[in-house]
């Protein structure tokens, strides 16, 4: 997937970048409205990221201009203004998703994931409440977590990062991506807060705790 960031600031915009990725998706970040009108011109996005608040030309019209040259990519307005005028002024200029500031980064993905399905034109999976891998059980609905039926104690933190390697099974995680999904973009990317709950996780669930494996230099994977 070919994905425009257009985000002026600098470390809001470098954790998106790496995040997006991580992801296998090829990303290019412009700073001002100006670089992202000339970029959408001269390439082929799937998924444009628009910032509002931008230096010079203002993310709405930006959003105005792209559509009144009849282009039909989706854009996902990122911005700090939640009310809900801002939110309808938004989607009546061309948006075609809305997302505010700070927000999940699994959440960023999932909505970035949704609006390239819904311009090829397929629908998105059904989630479903109760995961089961191996012998793992994860009760969305009570937050419940088991291995072969007996229940498991978990942190917030923990289980929202079993959670991540679960819908993600098989899937190359980096630690970039998981940084971003459990504890946010303020998250500082040098800290090792990753490893450390990487490494309580697995004491916690046990013989499971093998499955996430360690790929050295990149992050981790749930076999």
């Amino acid at each position: 997937m070919n994905i425009l960031l257009v985000e002026d600031e600098t470390r809001v915009a470098d954790f998106i970048r790496r995040g997006l990725a991580a992801e296998g998706w090829s990303v290019d970040h412009v700073g001002d409205g100006e670089d992202a009108l000339e970029h959408a011109a001269v390439n082929s996005y799937d998924v444009i990221l628009l910032d509002l608040m931008l230096p010079g030309i203002q993310g709405q019209d930006v959003c105005r201009k792209l559509r009144a040259r009849k282009s039909t990519t989706p854009i996902l307005m990122l911005t700090a203004l939640d009310s809900p005028e801002e939110k309808v002024s938004g989607l009546k200029m061309g948006a075609d998703d809305y997302l505010t500031k700070p927000f999940d980064f699994d959440e960023l993905i999932a909505r970035v994931e949704a609006l390239h399905r819904r311009a090829k034109g397929y629908e998105t999976d059904v989630s479903e409440t109760l995961i089961t891998s191996g012998a793992l059980t994860f009760d969305r609905a009570s937050l419940q977590v088991s291995v072969e039926d007996q229940e498991i104690e978990l942190s917030k933190k923990e289980r929202d990062l079993l959670l991540l390697f679960l819908t993600n099974n098989g899937r190359v995680l980096s630690r970039e991506r998981i940084l971003n999904v459990v504890w946010g973009l303020n998250a500082d990317p040098l800290t090792n807060v990753v490893d450390v709950y990487v490494g309580r996780l697995r004491r916690k669930i046990g013989p499971e705790g093998a499955r996430i494996v360690t790929l050295r230099n990149v992050g981790y994977r749930m076999s």
